[in-house]
């Protein structure tokens, strides 16, 4: 069954990144001329169009602002841990783990600001937590077609698996033993964020090897997710500099 990815980023993105997984591609015709570019672009790369009204679209998007174009998309692939882990760049690796997310525009968000800032790949658990949809592609502005999104069935065991391939596993709460900004973030790295509300799970923070807060002038709760997560890749990227 086709999956739906609707807005204009997301679109783009995944026409220049897998053009073959796009089954057809609705559009308004008079949606603006980002649309049009699409259209054209899309018909360059032999994908089927068809126009429709913004009833129509509404509907294929399930009531999400879609800008006048929807594409039916073959199904998400996800990457394999083992390929993530596999994977050498210059760089040294950078994973972000994510214990039970389960907002969508948390997942795209993060998913973006990973791509973003230099991340090799995203890594979230099989259950209890959002897989890829329609919301988290249009969240990412297509991020999730450039950046790898691994599922795994126990976020506890992949840790380990990581910490074998040579990675230090680090905690990202806002109790952490130690500023986010005092850690040596250089080397091969995996970020744990974890859900809204809860945070990381004790199981799964018995498995890192450390925890990292993020200093605040005001004491207003945590961060949410995709915050915490771009602050903490943020510095990342800063350090590795």
């Amino acid at each position: 069954m086709p999956r739906i990815v609707f807005g204009v980023h997301p679109i783009r993105e995944l026409l220049r990144a897998r053009p073959e997984d796009v089954e057809r591609l609705h559009y308004a015709p008079r949606a603006g001329h980002g649309v049009g570019e699409l259209v054209a672009e899309a018909e360059a790369r032999g994908v089927r169009v068809r126009r429709a009204e913004h009833d129509q679209l509404r509907r294929l998007a399930e009531g999400g602002v879609h800008q006048g174009v929807v594409a039916e998309v073959a199904e998400y692939r996800y990457a394999d841990l083992e390929g993530l882990l596999e994977k050498r760049e210059e760089t040294p690796p950078l994973l972000v783990l994510l214990d039970s997310v389960e907002d969508p525009h948390n997942l795209g968000a993060i998913v973006r600001s990973a791509h973003a800032l230099g991340a090799n790949g995203v890594v979230i658990p099989q259950d209890r937590a959002v897989g890829v949809t329609a919301v988290v592609a249009k969240a990412s502005a297509g991020a999730i077609e450039r950046c790898p999104i691994a599922r795994v069935v126990n976020l506890s065991r992949a840790i380990d698996q990581i910490k074998e391939a040579g990675l230090w596993v680090a905690a990202a709460e806002p109790e952490g033993e130690r500023p986010l900004w005092d850690a040596d973030l250089r080397g091969p790295l995996a970020l744990v964020v974890g859900a809204e509300g809860q945070g990381i799970r004790p199981l799964v923070r018995r498995h890192c090897d450390l925890s990292l807060r993020i200093p605040m002038g005001a004491r207003l709760g945590s961060l949410n997710a995709s915050a915490a997560a771009a602050i903490a890749l943020y510095e990342v990227a800063r350090q590795r500099r």
